[in-house]
């Protein structure tokens, strides 16, 4: 598969690239608002074409389907015109600004026979697959799960801190424990969220909340831009539990480690260093291959963003919201 990228990103420098070029599959093209900019990714990545546009790359005959690391606010946008092109679309969580917007995109995509598929890598990590594997078969009673992801943001001017452009921790780093708490327990009620914008930049940069699936089963989720760097997840049923730290960022050259309990039993278990951004460009280029829907399809992006926007909405208001 040949890849055109929509946009020089940091995400699409230091992970995709690499991936890609770890991979079977290549990246035939490379655009930018900035040509010059462009060019010189170009250069050091060894990418055979550049172009001073997005619509340019579209054009690109070559390429078989896109990448999209823009701003959140700008994902709808350009995965639209990507299948309006006929191009197959990887786009960076989240997959758009809200699930209204994301219901659209999916059903565009759909309607333009394209493969979708929201990049969320740390669904095809051997760890993430093994920790859904022991809780199903050996946890007994689910019931709650706690996820955190914060990392400190300095930079006033960085994209995530517009809300023109869909920012915020929530929508950035939060995104990951609101999929995971999803991963084992299933879809939300209802959810309750606190939030602090301490840059009074108009979005979120501290956020606290508590999703409800029925039951008695809940989750609790965290997300900054003013902490230290912390990602974690633990699962908990009745006989036991599961902890992943460096949970969702995952580092590729070193190995990484599971903890659990289980009916008394402790174990840790070690899984070789993997890079799980390579991992998602194989899952995708498979799916489109074979036609089946990927792991992290458009509808499971829909899912996700139902969840985020009851607790974005619980947030402003302070009051429990339903989830649609």
């Amino acid at each position: 598969m040949e890849f055109g990228v929509l946009s020089t990103a940091g995400i699409a420098r230091k992970a995709f690239l690499p991936a890609v070029e770890a991979s079977e599959h290549g990246v035939g093209a490379i655009a930018s608002r900035d040509d010059e900019r462009a060019r010189s990714v170009a250069e050091e990545y060894a990418i055979p074409r550049h172009y001073g546009s997005y619509d340019e790359l579209l054009e690109d005959g070559g390429i078989d389907a896109v990448y999209v690391p823009l701003p959140n606010g700008l994902h709808a946008e350009w995965t639209r015109k990507a299948a309006d092109a006929g191009l197959d679309v990887l786009c960076e969580k989240p997959l758009a600004a809200d699930a209204e917007e994301a219901r659209a995109v999916v059903e565009h995509c759909r309607e333009r026979g394209v493969t979708l598929m929201e990049g969320f890598m740390y669904r095809y990590h051997p760890r993430t697959e093994r920790a859904v594997g022991l809780a199903r078969e050996e946890l007994e009673g689910v019931h709650s799960v706690s996820a955190t992801f914060k990392f400190p943001l300095s930079d006033p001017e960085d994209v995530r801190l517009s809300p023109e452009l869909a920012g915020g921790s929530l929508m950035d780093v939060g995104c990951y424990p609101v999929s995971v708490a999803r991963l084992f327990l299933g879809e939300p009620e209802a959810a309750f969220a606190t939030a602090h914008d301490s840059r009074g930049a108009g979005v979120d940069t501290d956020l606290a909340g508590v999703l409800d699936f029925g039951g008695g089963a809940s989750a609790r989720i965290a997300s900054g831009f003013d902490s230290q760097l912390v990602q974690r997840y633990r699962v908990e049923g009745e006989n036991g539990w599961i902890e992943v730290e460096d949970a969702f960022d995952a580092p590729t050259a070193e190995s990484t480690g599971l903890a659990y309990r289980v009916d008394g039993r402790e174990g840790i278990e070690t899984f070789d260093p993997v890079d799980q951004y390579r991992l998602e460009v194989e899952a995708f280029a498979s799916a489109v291959e074979s036609g089946d829907p990927p792991r992290t399809d458009g509808e499971e992006a829909v899912a996700n963003m139902e969840a985020i926007d009851a607790l974005a909405e619980s947030a402003r208001h302070g009051e429990v919201v339903p989830v649609e």
